[in-house]
This record gives structure tokens, sequence and C-alpha cells, in this order.
């Protein structure tokens, strides 16, 4: 409740809560079904391996100031694959910690996770696997399940899987994964995302109106037998009653995504692109409609959030910023390495 109430405070101060950064471009895998190098994530026009992204010190300053622009309680570093930039995240993840932010690392732990990671104060590693190893290793080779277990050893990690149509062909397949990775004594917790398509997609991965119906049942048995699987039964069921739009959705609202130049910002979300929100499967969107739904009185949190993004937007064009949460346009790359305000 404390980082809602904090988040809340930025987004009437009219900052974005919540930034995730895609931190490069690159990356050695070639999963099927990444949103992140799909053709239409950047608006069109433009993959994300032709955008011209940083390195060394260029890569350290820049995240900085973009925190220090935006402001927010919590970062996400994303990619390409984060752990590319590993000299640039071991200066990186330092400095945000000492600013009192929150941050969050999605790899796929190809490489091997630095020991002394472990000491850094607000970091949380979350390791994207697609299924059990055989369907894993055809998908993400070579970030193997071999290679993840010896990469990860030593930390506490949370294991994050995107549940596909492929996943859904056996009954008992969701449960021999959580169960897995349950007894595993690196891993802390397991989520349990739906994949979310674009508008048009037809792909293997899209899951059905059944399938959904099948993932939100088994994961609601599972709670009961894994506390690992850390999700509250109101998130999981929340993946039947998904938005309809960008518009209703509160993560997309709270959540400024800027890709691997530090200039062009993803939108509608972090999925970049016409994103069919009424198939989302995201789990942080989720989570924030279960947060919308609680009501203080007779008024849901959800419109309490809506006025808060309206005052934001007020603010700001107080303050002659003449920019909004809910802006599509690229920012402008950060000048220079002048020192800002601390968060």
């Amino acid at each position: 409740m404390h980082r809602v109430v904090r988040a809340w405070g930025k987004i009437l101060l009219g900052y974005h809560p919540l930034l995730s950064i895609e931190l490069t471009r690159e990356c050695p895998l070639t999963c099927p079904g990444c949103y992140a190098y799909g053709e239409n994530h950047l608006g069109g026009g433009l993959l994300l391996r032709q955008l011209s992204d940083r390195k060394g010190k260029d890569l350290v300053e820049g995240v900085i100031d973009l925190v220090r622009k935006y402001k927010p309680s919590e970062v996400s570093l994303i990619g390409g694959e984060p752990l590319v930039r590993q000299r640039e995240l071991d200066e990186i993840l330092p400095r945000l910690s000492e600013m009192g932010i929150y941050t969050q690392i999605v790899t796929s732990a190809v490489r091997t996770i630095p020991l002394y990671w472990r000491e850094i104060p607000n970091l949380q590693i979350c390791v994207s696997i697609d299924g059990l190893q055989p369907e894993h290793d055809a998908r993400r080779k070579p970030a193997t399940y071999e290679r993840i277990l010896k990469n990860i050893a030593g930390h506490q990690i949370t294991v994050h899987c995107t549940v596909t149509r492929q996943l859904m062909a056996r009954e008992d397949y969701l449960e021999e994964f959580v169960q897995f990775w349950s007894a595993q004594p690196t891993t802390k917790r397991v989520w349990m995302s739906l994949y979310t398509p674009q508008k048009g997609e037809v792909s293997e991965e899209i899951l059905t109106p059944e399938d959904r119906n099948r993932v939100v049942r088994k994961l609601l048995a599972l709670l009961k037998q894994y506390p690992k699987l850390d999700m509250p039964g109101q998130l999981i069921e929340h993946y039947n009653k998904p938005p309809t739009s960008p518009d209703e959705c509160i993560f997309s609202k709270v959540t400024a995504c800027v890709s691997a130049d530090l200039e062009r910002r993803i939108t509608p979300c972090q999925f970049g692109g016409n994103p069919d929100c009424t198939q989302c499967g995201c789990m942080a969107s989720a989570g924030m409609s279960v947060i919308g739904d609680h009501r203080l009185g007779v008024v849901k949190l959800s419109d309490i959030f809506a006025l808060s993004f309206r005052s934001g937007a007020a603010f700001r064009w107080l303050r002659g910023t003449g920019r909004n949460l809910t802006e599509i346009t690229p920012i402008p790359a950060p000048e220079g390495r002048k020192t800002a305000d601390p968060v």
C-alpha cells in the first residue's frame, strides 16, 4: 500500500510513477512472439534493432537523466537483453538504489548475473522462462535451462512465464512448471502472464477464450499448493476481465516506456504498436486493475486515479512543461550531463 500511495503522489504532481527503459537494442535470442522486435513496436517504419542505442558513460548518464526527468518510484530495465550492458548496469544499479528507486531487471539470464548485485538494495531480478525445458530451450536457445540454472546461482530471482497456447496443450503443464521452479532454491517467487497479441495478429501463441478460462482456473487452484506462486487470486481473475482499450488501462497511463535510444517513447504501453487490449494478459495491467477496483467508501480507486491524471496534467501545464501523463510524442534527448535535482 505504501508503494501505491507513493505512486499516487507522483501522479498528482504530474509525473509517471513507473518508468520502463529498453536498455539496449541487442539480444542474442530470437524468441518467437517477442513484441520488442515486432514490426510495429515503435509505431512502424523503424525496428528496435535499427535504433542507435547508447553504451558506456553515455548510457549510464542517459538513464540517470531520464530518471531525474520522470521522477518515478520504480524503474524496469528491459531489452533487448539488459545483461549485454552489464558493465553499465554495474554503475546504473547502485546509483538508482541511492536515489531511492525500486529497480527491476527483466532478463533471459543468458549471462551470469553478478553475485555482488545481491548487495544492492531495492533490486529485483526477473528471469523470463517460456515453459518447461523442452519448449523453453527450443524457443530461447542459447538461454537454455542448463545455462539459466548456472547463471542465477546464489541469487533469489522472480521467475516470469508468459503463457502461450502451446503451453496449454497438456492439462498438467502449468502445474509441472510451477512445481519445478518452486522447488529451486534460487526462486523467490513465480509470476505468470498471458500472451498479448497485436490487433490483427495471427500466430500460434494466441490463447483462445477457453484457453484463458483454463489458465485462470488452473492458477487459482495452484495458489493453494505453491506459496511461491506469488499472485493474488483477484489478479488472476482479472485475466478474464481485460481492458477494452489503453484508456481503460491504469498501467498504461502511469507508465512511461522509453526505447533504447533513450529518446523514443513506446506507446500505448510496453507492448507498443497496436495491442489487442481485449486479449491483454499483462500481469502489471491486471494488478493495477485490482487496485482500481478497491473502494474508499463508495468511490472506486480507479475513479480517483482518473481525477488524479487530470490534476497531474493540469499541474504540468501550470509548470509550463506543456506535457501530460498521456502524451505519446517522443521525449527530447537528455541534455548533456548536467546535474538535476534528485528524485
